[in-house]
């Protein structure tokens, strides 16, 4: 019964602690949307910002034929 009891316990710590990180990364992601919001309202093309974050993303040698693509 013991065992039980720690792995419910074991069990609910994990369930809160995944919980308390979605809610972490939902505040990231807003804050991410309202950078992309502020970049658009300052003139800038969203769409070009996301490729750029998602190229320097890539390794270097993905980056280069990238670069060399566009």
């Amino acid at each position: 019964m013991a065992n039980e009891s720690v792995a419910q316990d074991q069990l609910r710590a994990f369930v809160e602690r995944i919980e308390r990180m979605e809610e972490e990364k939902k505040a990231i992601a807003d804050d991410i949307k309202e950078i992309y919001a502020e970049a658009k309202g300052n003139g800038f093309d969203t769409k070009v910002l996301r490729q750029v974050i998602r190229i320097r993303k890539q390794d270097r040698a993905e980056r280069l034929e990238q670069e060399a693509i566009l």
